[in-house]
């Protein structure tokens, strides 16, 4: 990346890892954003097929690591926060939080895998399906994607219609087992178990319907819009409902 990356994708929990770190340990050097493509597909690899533990090496290995691309973001509670469903739907719709805690609620373990290398095995998370509040809000036929928006005021997801119905792919409220705490994107998240975990946005505010799939904050900078991981998503169970 350029001397000064700025804000990494998808880093949860202790102290942020620098980018050339890692771009040191797989020889490939500082990159611009133009490659970034290429960058995932090595750090992809190595992330996969790390035979060595290396990775475990990093500081805080095995761990999450966080950041925020907003300069702050607001604390939201029980008592203030709103998702709100909208866009090609017929009946457009805003959950409380004790509204979206009493939906049926699912349950998945996976490893998360984050596309600068680290990874944490096999990690709870529980929360409503999205294809069930979408399923609420009755998409119509026009539809092809899902837009996600935060409350941080920044950063922005999206799915095609097929990936967000996905039965792996949650609006989250708890991770390992406890409730979303704001570090990790609290109170609501979204989680999308397959991808790279810059798609699972954090700070969820908004879900809109749309026609057609928008880059979201990583895409618009380089980064692939269908960020599966290259490999079986972990040791986890089937999803539990």
């Amino acid at each position: 990346m350029t001397p000064n990356p700025g804000p990494r994708p998808d880093t949860e929990g202790g102290a942020p890892v620098g980018r050339r770190l890692i771009l040191g340990m797989v020889g490939a050097g500082a990159l611009g954003v133009a490659a970034a493509p290429a960058l995932q597909r090595v750090l992809e690899s190595f992330a996969a097929k790390d035979p060595t533990g290396v990775s475990d090496l990093l500081p805080n290995g095995g761990g999450f690591r966080y950041y925020s691309v907003a300069a702050s973001v607001p604390h939201k509670s029980a008592a203030d926060y709103r998702l709100t469903v909208d866009g090609l739907v017929d009946r457009p719709a805003g959950y409380t939080l004790p509204e979206l805690r009493a939906l049926p609620q699912t349950r998945l373990v996976r490893d998360v895998q984050c596309v600068t290398g680290w990874r944490v095995p096999a990690t709870p998370f529980q929360g409503v399906r999205l294809s069930r509040l979408l399923d609420a809000a009755g998409v119509r036929p026009s539809a092809r994607a899902v837009r996600l928006t935060c409350f941080d005021g920044t950063y922005s997801e999206s799915l095609t219609l097929d990936q967000a119905r996905r039965p792996d792919v949650l609006v989250a409220l708890k991770m390992r087992d406890k409730d979303l705490a704001h570090a990790h994107g609290g109170p609501v998240r979204l989680y999308v178990a397959p991808m790279y975990f810059y798609k699972s946005a954090k700070w969820l505010s908004g879900i809109t319907v749309t026609d057609h799939v928008e880059p979201g904050y990583w895409e618009h900078r380089g980064y692939d819009v269908d960020a599966w991981v290259g490999r079986s998503n972990g040791r986890g169970d089937a999803p539990t409902d």
